[in-house]
């Protein structure tokens, strides 16, 4: 049976993030694949806000949100209100966030060298496909070329219902 575009990139994500995950688990890390892009921005700058943390990582502000308030369980990131305004949110490491940076920098290495090799089976690297379907998708997104593909096949579903009618109605 042929999976659908939408099956095929929840099973990757599930083999990638799963075995990410477990690698974790295997280190007694108490951390998830989902906070590795507000950790990385965080140690490049803080305090930063929830804004600023989705636009240098590239996530959605809502992902950042559900994923700060995972990590602010777990005790590695701290969420204070800011100075101007109280209803803004000044996020940054913790001690023990800090503490666990030197490990997490040593899985980071063999994640990504576990990603090397797996490019190098693929006829093309994952993460070059990956890039361009990205620029594909800024580009034109997906909801566009859904409406595109509706127009066309409802031109088309026309089209041939005209060819039908006119080759029923022409009678010998």
């Amino acid at each position: 049976m042929h999976r659908g575009l939408g099956t095929q990139l929840r099973h990757l994500i599930d083999l990638l993030d799963g075995a990410v995950g477990q690698a974790y688990e295997a280190e007694g890390l108490p951390y998830r694949p989902r906070y590795t892009p507000v950790i990385r921005t965080l140690m490049q700058r803080e305090p930063l806000t929830i804004g600023q943390i989705a636009e240098a990582s590239g996530i959605t502000q809502p992902a950042v949100t559900q994923t700060l308030a995972l990590m602010v369980k777990e005790g590695l990131v701290s969420s204070e209100p800011g100075p101007v305004d109280g209803r803004q949110r000044l996020i940054r490491l913790t001690d023990a966030g800090r503490e666990l940076l030197p490990r997490l920098q040593m899985h980071w290495q063999a994640t990504a060298s576990a990603a090397a090799s797996l490019d190098a089976e693929l006829p093309m690297p994952l993460s070059r496909i990956l890039e361009s379907a990205i620029e594909a998708l800024e580009a034109k997104s997906f909801g566009e070329r859904i409406a595109e593909a509706r127009a066309r096949l409802s031109k088309e579903g026309k089209s041939a219902g005209n060819g039908r009618r006119r080759s029923s109605s022409h009678r010998p």
